[in-house]
């Protein structure tokens, strides 16, 4: 498998930004008579193509929040979003289940695999629920797990594998639909340090290859690897700052 073959898909954006959040705002009220809780305060964002961004702060900041809507897992209360060219805010929640399925990958600390499925019927997931054929999905998923390293452990379950191989095959889940935005929750909170730095150096060649990635980390190590590191703080980016 080659870089090209892990390329995302074309931008219908002019531009090369993947992701543009403008004036993102997110208000929780736990009911109609309490005061409004802020958790996003009118953040802008781009990331560009094949960056490989850093998303950082304390419980709290606006962190998690600002994945779940990059990940269309929730909807602004205000502001505008566009994911690889498709405005998202105002889409309906199977609208943006659509988008999350065709343009985005998920990774995460808990690596989130069924048990009861192959690691070769894991990575094919995604592409079960976008309808593609058997045979096309199991050839993605098998080119996928190859491109991490697993591609003499397919057919064993999640509970035949390290953790470490197991946060590989969450990997390959999600490059296995070549999404426009890869988006990882403290992909290595799990694993221990030797595993960390094999997780984290398979991230440096997928972001080599072009795979665009967004990574919320508590560990400074992580952050340190990005090109970009934003700061989050009291639901604003409070800062920002470019790798040396």
């Amino acid at each position: 498998m080659t870089a090209a073959d892990l390329a995302p898909h074309a931008s219908a954006t002019t531009g090369d930004a993947v992701a543009e959040l403008t004036g993102v705002t997110k208000v929780y009220r736990k009911s109609a008579a309490a005061p409004p809780v802020y958790a996003l305060r009118g953040v802008d964002l781009a990331i560009a193509r094949g960056e490989h961004l850093a998303i950082v702060g304390a419980s709290g900041s606006g962190k998690s929040t600002l994945m779940n809507i990059l990940g269309c897992l929730d909807r602004p209360t205000d502001g505008s979003y566009r994911i690889d060219g498709a405005q998202v805010a105002d889409m309906t929640d199977r609208q943006r289940s659509l988008i999350r399925g065709q343009r985005l990958g998920f990774v995460f600390q808990a690596f989130n695999l069924i048990p009861q499925l192959s690691i070769l019927e894991n990575a094919a997931t995604p592409l079960f629920y976008q309808g593609v054929a058997a045979a096309e999905r199991t050839e993605r998923a098998a080119e996928a797990l190859d491109r991490v390293g697993l591609d003499d452990r397919m057919h064993h379950r999640p509970a035949e594998l390290s953790g470490g191989q197991q946060q590989r095959a969450a990997i390959a889940r999600a490059l296995v639909n070549k999404p426009a935005l890869v988006l990882a929750d403290e992909p290595t909170g799990a694993l221990d340090t030797a595993t960390s730095d094999a997780i984290l150096e398979l991230f440096d060649e997928l972001h080599d290859a072009g795979v665009t990635l967004a990574v919320i980390t508590h560990d400074p190590g992580v952050a340190a690897r990005a090109q970009r590191t934003i700061v989050m703080r009291d639901g604003e980016i409070a800062e920002q700052h470019l790798t040396a």
